[in-house]
């Protein structure tokens, strides 16, 4: 039996009229599943070192009403998840998908942050590829954007074979902030890219 199966019936390569945003997902130590008003506590826990900022566009996230504002959106979105570490059965991160774009066939993964107990080991590539995994199920490409100078984060994204596409970007929720995008295309990812997430 494969080890990486959905939680919810359903091939995550097949094709889907209706996307689903907020699936759970669940990978050999890390489960996905969508972001709820009552992980509000153990996600700030989670949340609330300001390492896990400190090179970030929003440094000041690890204080209460910053991440406060950073929940509620993710909550409104519903495209939110948080990771669960099965292990423990600890909250230890969150993510979300985000402009979906049909005509395009893109989506974004985004909004991600990890507690430093998960950094540097295979946590990080469990969550993306449990992500990716499902997002080309209805998406040709996924974008991921990056701080200027969030170069930890633009390491991360090199190694799981992120492409940087040329030029700096901004957009209106980010207060001038400029950003990067990385991109990883279904048919990479698919014949050999998926294997960088292993």
């Amino acid at each position: 039996m494969n080890r990486w199966a959905h939680a919810r019936a359903g091939d995550s390569f097949a094709c889907m009229t209706q996307p689903d945003f907020q699936p759970t997902l669940v990978g050999p130590t890390v489960t996905i599943r969508p972001m709820s008003a009552s992980d509000w506590r153990q996600l700030f826990v989670a949340a609330s070192d300001p390492e896990i900022w400190k090179v970030h566009p929003v440094p000041d996230r690890y204080t209460e009403p910053v991440f406060r504002k950073f929940f509620d959106g993710g909550i409104e979105s519903k495209k939110a998840f948080v990771f669960i570490d099965r292990a423990s059965n600890r909250l230890v991160g969150s993510s979300r998908y985000h402009d979906h774009k049909p005509a395009d066939g893109e989506i974004e993964i985004g909004w991600t942050f990890l507690a430093r107990s998960h950094w540097g080991g295979a946590t990080n590539r469990e969550v993306k590829r449990l992500m990716l995994d499902h997002a080309f199920g209805f998406a040709d490409t996924v974008v991921f954007w990056v701080g200027e100078r969030n170069f930890r984060s633009q390491g991360a994204m090199k190694k799981i074979g992120g492409v940087l596409r040329d030029g700096f970007f901004e957009r209106p929720v980010s207060d001038g902030t400029r950003y990067v995008i990385f991109e990883i295309t279904k048919d990479h990812y698919q014949n050999g890219g998926r294997a960088l997430l292993v």
